[in-house]
């Protein structure tokens, strides 16, 4: 039976749906770099505003794709991990890098994994 929130059942469609934004494919980067932080999240270049980062970070947990969890660091604090379908868009964002790095001009790999 179809979903009635989804405009098709096309998978590109439907995936575009979810991670199709500017925002949510660059909150996996981090994660895949192992940034876990609200505050390292908002700390990236590409500056994403607290109110937008606060919603893709709600609807990646509610797709299961992202998990909250107590911090081990600080009392009352919680971090993000992915979950294992999360750790799945591994090679999707590993294409879209090398497609970009192979394809526009100036582009480069900056972004390190945090100091721990």
């Amino acid at each position: 039976m179809p979903d009635p929130k989804r405009r098709s059942c096309c998978p590109v469609s439907c995936t575009l749906d979810l991670i199709g934004d500017k925002w949510t494919l660059l909150i996996v980067r981090d994660l895949l770099l192992g940034r876990t932080q609200y505050k390292e999240f908002a700390a990236s270049p590409e500056q994403i505003a607290t109110n937008i980062l606060a919603d893709r970070l709600r609807r990646l947990t509610d797709q299961g794709i992202i998990e909250q969890v107590a911090s081990t660091e600080r009392a009352g604090r919680s971090t993000y991990r992915l979950t294992k379908k999360g750790k799945a868009l591994k090679p999707v964002l590993q294409s879209i890098t090398r497609w970009g790095l192979n394809h526009l001009e100036g582009t480069e790999v900056r972004l390190k994994p945090p100091a721990r």
